[in-house]
């Protein structure tokens, strides 16, 4: 797509699902699939956007799953933590390949790998111009990376929460990749998305976007150019609101 001429946003938190970091595979991650994501990124960063990001796991581990299997649920949960790391890591990778400067930021102590999560530190490396990665979700077991995507977007004050899917390009009524005949929404508000149970993302984060009026945009990772073009604003996926 190029250098962004007229980027919408000043100041994104970008939630990437860790399902969209496999791209065609049934585990792991792409490698092809985080080259776009980088290249993309280094995109919106030359057009003057500050950009975070909150990675998920789940390509690498599923707490409920081992759950159900008679784990722990905290412990379960604790596993899928450090799988964001690991996702968090690849991605610090990829970006900075395309030479773009990148810091990790994890909830849990990782000194090794990575910065502690401090949020005037984060604030100032997107004034600086980087990208920063908010691994390990909020830290406790419990919460989903969605809810930590939503809680790092309002610390930040960033501008919106854009929700990368896999194969998904947006909010439907019913599974779409079993259903051929579920509704798409362009727009939805956010009570209509809690009352209908439609699954934006769990009922925790859709409450705290809600409560403190910051917009969503779901869209699909896999589409061509599709961080660039919900950053210009072009009207792909499916915006959550107050206004709906």
């Amino acid at each position: 797509m190029g250098r962004m001429s007229s980027p919408k946003y000043k100041r994104v938190l970008l939630k990437i699902s860790g399902e969209a970091l496999m791209g065609e595979s049934q585990f792991g991650i792409d490698a092809d699939t985080l080259r776009n994501i980088a290249c993309q990124l280094r995109n919106v960063v030359d057009g003057g956007v500050q950009v975070a990001i909150v990675v998920g796991g789940g390509n690498i581990w599923r707490g409920q799953a081992a759950e159900e299997r008679g784990m722990d649920r905290a412990t379960a949960d604790y596993a899928g933590m450090l799988a964001t790391v690991i996702n968090g890591l690849a991605l610090q990778d990829a970006l900075e390949r395309e030479g773009v400067d990148t810091r990790t930021q994890s909830a849990i102590p990782v000194q090794a790998v990575a910065e502690p999560y401090i949020r005037r530190r984060a604030i100032r490396h997107l004034e600086k111009g980087r990208v920063v990665i908010f691994a390990a979700g909020t830290g406790n077991p419990y919460m989903t990376t969605d809810t930590a995507a939503a809680l790092r977007a309002i610390e930040i004050s960033a501008d919106v929460l854009l929700m990368a899917k896999n194969k998904v390009d947006g909010v439907y009524d019913a599974d779409p990749l079993s259903n051929t005949g579920a509704k798409k929404y362009d727009k939805l508000s956010y009570i209509d998305a809690l009352n209908m149970r439609l699954e934006v993302m769990d009922s925790t984060a859709l409450s705290l976007c809600m409560d403190n009026n910051l917009p969503i945009i779901v869209f699909d990772l896999q589409a061509p150019s599709s961080i660039e073009r919900v950053i210009v604003g072009e009207l792909i996926g499916t915006v959550v609101n107050a206004g709906g």
